[in-house]
This record gives structure tokens, C-alpha cells and sequence, in this order.
């Protein structure tokens, strides 16, 4: 493992790639002890300061994780796919609430990954699954609900259809897509949309995974997809208006 010293690119950074090369390319194993710190200082000729920079930032991309004690120290972690998608639904949150992302790539994203996964979730979904996704649709149709808790079960409706679909590799592309994107986008729209009307488009998914059928299931996530991209388009307009 190497770093250039003369490089524009910070120590800490530099060290953090050299490990994460190392593990990636099997160099360093899963459970594999990391050197001390000391020896890690020592190994790229810079202050143990630097190196627990460094090593902060691998623990942060659950790359490493720590232990006290006589047999302590920094090992490789055994990345899990859970893991995997908490740190991609935090990156993607960063991105939008930056206004890295517009919403409407958002979205598109979003929805064409959603509609990947819908034929899946046909073809694979339980008992549970629908269960979630019926629980979901009933709360929703609840007067008293409020708007925070709305956002909330919607993303656990789509969350319960990504679940049928039996996927690692998908929920994971799908967690910044639906965990990360959703909930901004019903801060963006939900003044101006009609719970009613998400709520029978939900219970036309459920209906056509139920029945195994990915065609309307298709037919009514695009349906979704166009309606939010309406109420998106009504917002921005009335935000407009009111600003001249």
C-alpha cells in the first residue's frame, strides 16, 4: 500500500484508498487484522493522527469496524447488503437536498428502477409482502393521518414491493431511489396532490401483484409516475407565480 506525498489529494484520503484497494482487491480479507496505527504511521511515513483519519473514514463506509481490548484493533469488515444501502440512501439524501440531482431525473430514476423490479415481485411475492403493502394502503386512507406520516407509509409501501421482488442487487439500487427520492418528493408535492387518488393507485399495484400480473402493475406504477411528475410540474408553476 502506497500514498504519494506530493499529491494535492489529502493524506487521510490518500491512506483511505490505499486500504480500500487492498480490500477490495483481496490483498486484505474479511476479518483480516489491519497493522496498529502505529505501524500504519510507520508504513506511509506520516502521524498516527492522519492514520485514524484515514481509518474514521474507512469505519464511516463500513469498511473496517474496531475492537477494544488486548485483541482489539481495526479488522475488515464483512460487508452486508443492509449496510450497503443505509450508506447509499445517505448519499443520495446529500445529493438532492444539494440540488445535485433534479427532480425530475430523480424521479425517472426512481420509477424505471421501480418498474424493473414490478415483474419480480409478481413472479416472487408472499403472503407478507401483500400484507405490508394492504397494511399500508389502509393507513394511508386514514382522515387523520398526517402529512409526515403519509410520506412515511408511502415509503413503505414501495419499500413492501421492492421486498417481493427478492432482490439484493435491485433493493439496493432501489433504497436511494425510494428511501433517499421519495420522501423529497412528497415534500415537493404533497400540498398539492390528492391522497385519494395515490392511495387507489396503490391499491391497483397491490391488486396486480396479487393477481400476478406485471402488465397493470407496469400500467399503474407509470401512472404514478406521470401523476407525480403533474403535481411536480403544478407546484413549480404556482411557485412561480407567486415569485413575479
Amino acid at each position: 500500500m502506497r500514498i504519494d506525498p506530493n499529491s494535492a489529494t489529502d493524506l487521510p484520503v490518500q491512506i483511505a484508498q490505499a486500504i480500500k484497494d487492498a480490500i477490495v482487491s483481496g490483498a486484505l480479507i474479511v476479518d483480516e487484522r489491519l497493522p496498529s496505527e502505529a505501524e500504519l504511521a510507520e508504513q506511509f511515513q506520516v502521524s498516527r493522527p492522519t492514520v485514524r483519519e484515514a481509518l474514521k473514514r474507512l469505519a464511516a463506509q463500513s469498511l473496517i469496524r474496531t475492537q477494544r481490548g488486548a485483541f482489539g484493533g481495526a479488522f475488515v469488515n464483512r460487508l452486508s447488503f443492509e449496510d450497503a444501502q443505509a450508506q447509499q440512501i445517505t448519499t443520495s439524501t446529500l445529493l438532492l437536498s444539494m440540488n445535485a440531482v433534479s427532480f425530475d431525473t430523480a424521479c425517472e430514476a426512481r420509477f424505471a428502477l421501480e418498474r424493473a423490479c414490478a415483474p419480480l415481485a409478481v413472479e416472487r411475492r408472499g403472503d407478507t409482502h401483500l400484507a405490508a403493502m394492504r397494511a399500508e394502503i389502509r393507513r394511508q386512507g386514514a382522515p387523520e393521518l398526517s402529512d409526515e406520516a403519509f410520506c412515511a407509509s408511502d415509503v413503505a409501501f414501495h419499500r413492501a414491493l421492492v421486498d417481493a421482488a427478492a432482490n439484493p442487487v435491485l433493493s439496493y439500487h432501489l433504497a436511494g431511489a425510494v428511501e433517499a427520492m421519495q420522501p423529497l418528493m412528497n415534500m415537493i408535492t404533497f400540498t398539492a396532490r390528492s391522497r385519494g387518488t395515490i392511495v387507489a393507485l396503490h391499491a391497483r399495484i397491490a391488486e396486480a401483484i396479487d393477481a400476478r400480473d406485471a402488465e397493470q402493475a407496469d400500467t399503474a406504477l407509470a401512472e404514478l409516475m406521470h401523476y407525480t411528475m403533474s403535481l411536480k410540474d403544478d407546484v413549480m408553476a404556482a411557485r412561480a407565480v407567486a415569485r413575479s
